[in-house]
């Protein structure tokens, strides 16, 4: 029997329910149900309607353009970015991340015929991440331990309301460790992060952006006068 489980609004608290490996299939596979997130860990399944506000949008598009400057400044350092898309490591474990950043040659590619979903397996990402405007409890919590328990190397969570960048990187006992810096990104203060999420209060995610280039751009300059 497939466990009927409701998908969660975006304006309540999400809620893991009791389900098996089958029931995650069945939605997944759904033909009617559309735009929804799923995640699924230690037999439990957590159904997202996928439709957050325009904070979460403008963070979401905002971390895009972050990850272009930075590696404009980097052309040698190959870099893909694929925000949204459901990763699984069958049959215990899926989720589908806000932030996927894979680097190097190692990062998936579609071909026609094939699945629609990340096997884990074949490719793991070098840095997922979430951005929090109705979720940071289960960010924190049971996502975390999700990514942890995935291998995944880093993990950012975005506090909206709070305007904190929460970065954290897995130890050799594969737990995260919480950090200052990025580990993927590598040299790039999480306070910069910060401060660049808080230009949000007196401007657009474009000229956050941008600011953010000139302060990388001014970073490496430093760096090679010394």
């Amino acid at each position: 029997m497939i466990a009927i489980i409701q998908t969660t609004p975006a304006t309540t608290v999400p809620v893991w329910k009791p389900a098996t490996w089958e029931d995650y299939l069945a939605y997944r596979d759904d033909p009617t149900i559309d735009r929804v997130r799923l995640f699924f860990y230690q037999d439990h399944l957590l159904t997202d309607m996928g439709s957050e506000g325009i904070n979460h949008a403008i963070i979401c598009e905002l971390f895009s353009m972050i990850f272009a400057f930075w590696f404009s400044q980097k052309p040698e350092e190959i870099f893909s970015s694929l925000g949204g898309c459901l990763l699984e490591k069958p049959p215990l474990r899926a989720g589908a991340f806000d932030i996927i950043l894979y680097l190097g040659e190692g990062y998936p590619r579609w071909q026609s015929g094939e699945r629609r979903y990340i096997n884990l397996n074949e490719w793991l990402p070098n840095l997922v991440g979430e951005i929090a405007d109705t979720t940071l409890a289960t960010d924190l919590d049971e996502k975390k331990h999700l990514y942890a328990a995935l291998g995944i190397p880093e993990y950012w969570v975005v506090d909206v309301r709070g305007q904190l960048v929460i970065v954290f990187q897995l130890d050799a006992n594969g737990n995260y460790q919480q950090c200052d810096s990025s580990l993927a990104l590598a040299g790039l203060p999480i306070s910069l992060l910060e401060q660049t999420v808080a230009l949000l209060n007196q401007g657009t995610n474009g000229s956050a952006a941008l600011w953010f280039a000139q302060q990388i751009a001014n970073l490496n300059q430093d760096a090679e006068e010394k």
